[in-house]
């Protein structure tokens, strides 16, 4: 009976899996606002992992980041020029975030600078947003360009790519226990967040990435800040790349340039609409872009 039993439990695991994938694959609905960019519904996987749970967990990192970077005198100061400049620039972005995550309205958001020469930029789930002074200085970006690196990584944190990863990591270790997958299936997430899981430790996949890149160009459009700074940005990066003994963490996980480029420049007419609505013009009469 003990056989048969293991049996059944290892066909109704495979069975059940097989279920749970089909049901959490990605659909082509399209959400978001209706004008705009248009992306997919993306998967529905995450909704395995709590979103309460993963953001309790990003606070508590991210204010050990800050606490680590305040005692070594790294946590730029309230009154720094580029503190104020980039919570600026978050104030007008975020209400147009919220469309693409209602529940981001309730999210307690918070964007801080960190002085580091690394070329980075983040922001966790639950709306915890970080620079490095080294993106600043380094790429000497313009609003423009700040914008897009700001809505690109909230963009991530809107479209919880986070909870997909680890949903995803979590379905593809259940073949290593029937049994224990077969009764935790519904507590994957709590597993790995229970394990202190070190959320600034995923990568994300290059469908995450190409769909942060034009959720974010779609709401720094919308904030009046220029899409075609995408273009820009990429260049710059490409030019700082070249040496790859010096090439930026924040590369590492990231597609090529020359691909984030044409992806952005085919879905550029979308976003210049957005852009010129923002700006009380038409496409027509929008002046070049100047890096």
């Amino acid at each position: 009976m003990t056989a048969n039993f293991f049996k059944n439990l290892k066909t109704y695991s495979a069975t059940a899996l097989f279920v749970i994938l089909t049901a959490c694959a990605s659909s082509p609905r399209h959400v978001g606002p209706a004008d705009g960019v248009k992306v997919g519904d993306g998967s529905s996987l995450k909704n395995m992992v709590p979103a309460s749970q993963l953001e309790q967990s990003a606070t508590k990192q991210y204010n050990s980041m800050k606490q680590k970077a305040s005692q070594k005198n790294a946590l730029a100061p309230e009154n720094h020029p580029q503190v104020i400049r980039l919570r600026a620039i978050a104030k007008k972005i975020l209400p147009h975030a919220y469309a693409w995550n209602p529940d981001s309205q309730a999210w307690k958001w918070e964007i801080n600078l960190f002085v580091s020469d690394e070329v980075n930029a983040f922001c966790m789930p639950g709306g915890k947003i970080a620079f490095y002074t080294g993106i600043l200085e380094k790429l000497k970006l313009n609003d423009d360009e700040v914008a897009t690196v700001m809505g690109h990584e909230i963009a991530h944190a809107l479209r919880e790519h986070a909870r997909d990863r680890i949903a995803k990591a979590q379905i593809g270790n259940l073949g290593a226990n029937v049994l224990s997958s077969a009764l935790g299936l519904g507590n994957v997430g709590s597993q790995a967040l229970g394990q202190g899981l070190q959320i600034l430790g995923l990568s994300f996949s290059r469908a995450d990435e190409k769909d942060a890149d034009l959720v974010g160009m779609d709401i720094a459009a919308r904030a009046g800040y220029d899409p075609r700074a995408g273009v820009s940005l990429w260049q710059k990066m490409g030019q700082l790349s070249q040496d790859k003994d010096k090439q930026p963490e924040w590369l590492s996980t990231h597609p090529s340039g020359d691909s984030r480029i044409y992806e952005i420049q085919r879905n550029m007419m979308d976003a210049l609409i957005l852009y010129a609505r923002a700006k009380n013009t038409t496409i027509d009469r929008l002046p070049n872009y100047k890096p």
